[in-house]
């Protein structure tokens, strides 16, 4: 896999360089309320600019389902990266059409240009190998090389991550190179004790990285709304909490496995409750009430890990020398749920550990909660890129890099 090291070193310096980025930033209206994946990837795209490039930067953002949505419009982030590059970022107002042509033959070297989302047009993320192949084939006419760096899309086999690497000379970026150099710390000769903290909603999102890394961790942490499935299948009332009660076998299957293994599966013992959801927008006082895990009314939802969960976590975590953290421990958004998510950060923080947090939640809830970024050891940019490649998984933009 090149780098783009040596990309650098063969020379840009009047090359139209089209960056396959990841600026899929939460939005609140047209303010952005995370800018980490924009920062993690000025990096790559001010080296280029600096080598003389035509940089051509291209992302996606949402879902908006192969036509154009202003809702969806990379147009903040594409202002934002101007600001944190110091210099005016050009924005085409479609994908491949004439704003994207005139856009990109108006730049001069050293110059960057932002490309409207990916996704307005079908063929990104079409099925069909025709019909995603001929949108690369438009992209490719808007550049001489490409650099991929979009850590969080290269497990989609899409036309930007997938087939428009085939179609050009292209490199690895500075953030994927950074990213796969991490992950393979969590995965080839790992640092012990080894925990995996797991949170967020849906335990099946995480079956297949759970399925791996009991073949790898030394224990692992559960909350989020994904607990309630594990305490169900402890044979414990969850009352109205989030629940995948089709997954409760499977999740009984997993702890017997790691009770063969030797492997520690830790689950909360006390949680928040109360008997509605809290608002995000107002924030209003939730006034929950904290119980036993196993103690949950049948008319209460669980919304974060009690007070003698984090300081069960934290002891689990302080001696570990690897962590690998995806997901909140509650509903972190609100003030009185988030105290779960704020304390295994914060062990994090406390640990001497190597710790990656991983995940697009999780990464936001740190910051959010107004924690340094660099007390970490890395934080991911990719949440489902990150689970697949901890699953074995070969991941598609990255086999697509390879020589």
């Amino acid at each position: 896999m090149k780098t783009i090291d040596e990309l650098l070193a063969e020379g840009v310096a009047g090359k139209r360089v089209f960056v396959r980025a990841d600026l899929n930033v939460p939005l609140d209206g047209t303010t952005i309320t995370d800018d980490g994946r924009i920062r993690a990837v000025r990096p790559t795209i001010a080296a280029l600019a600096e080598a003389g490039a035509r940089v051509v930067v291209a992302s996606h953002l949402g879902r908006p389902k192969g036509t154009p949505d202003p809702a969806f419009s990379l147009a903040p982030a594409a202002a934002r990266l101007g600001e944190l590059l110091g210099t005016e970022v050009a924005f085409a107002t479609d994908t491949v059409g004439e704003s994207a042509r005139a856009t990109v033959a108006g730049l001069t070297d050293g110059q960057v240009a932002v490309i409207e989302n990916l996704r307005f047009n079908p063929g990104e993320t079409s099925k069909d190998d025709a019909e995603r192949g001929a949108f690369a084939d438009q992209l490719a006419e808007l550049a001489d090389v490409y650099v991929g760096d979009g850590f969080g899309a290269v497990h989609r086999k899409h036309a930007s991550v997938y087939d428009l690497p085939a179609r050009l000379p292209h490199a690895a970026g500075g953030l994927i190179a950074t990213e796969v150099g991490v992950l393979k710390k969590l995965t080839e000769d790992v640092a012990r004790p080894y925990a995996v903290v797991l949170g967020g909603a849906k335990v099946s999102d995480k079956l297949g990285v759970i399925d791996h890394l009991l073949e790898k961790a030394d224990r692992i942490l559960i909350g989020g709304g994904m607990a309630y499935t594990f305490l169900k299948a402890k044979g414990h009332e969850v009352g109205i909490s989030l629940l995948q009660e089709d997954q409760v076998p499977a999740v009984q299957g997993y702890l017997k496995r790691a009770e063969e293994l030797g492997v520690e599966f830790v689950l909360p013992v006390d949680v928040l409750v109360a008997g509605e959801f809290p608002d995000l927008k107002t924030k209003a006082p939730a006034h929950p009430t904290t119980v036993a895990a196993d103690a949950i009314p049948a008319d209460q939802e669980g919304l974060d890990i009690g007070p003698e969960t984090r300081k069960l976590y934290a002891a689990k975590l302080a001696d570990a020398a690897t962590v690998f953290w995806n997901g909140p421990m509650g509903v972190f958004e609100h003030p009185d749920y988030a105290e779960g998510t704020k304390a295994v950060a914060q062990a994090l923080v406390d640990s001497e550990a190597f710790s990656v947090v991983g995940g697009g939640d999780s990464a936001a809830a740190v910051r959010i909660l107004g924690f340094d970024e660099n007390a970490f050891g890395h934080i991911s940019t990719g949440g489902g890129a990150s689970l697949e490649y901890l699953e074995g998984k070969t991941l598609p933009g990255l086999a697509a890099l390879e020589d």
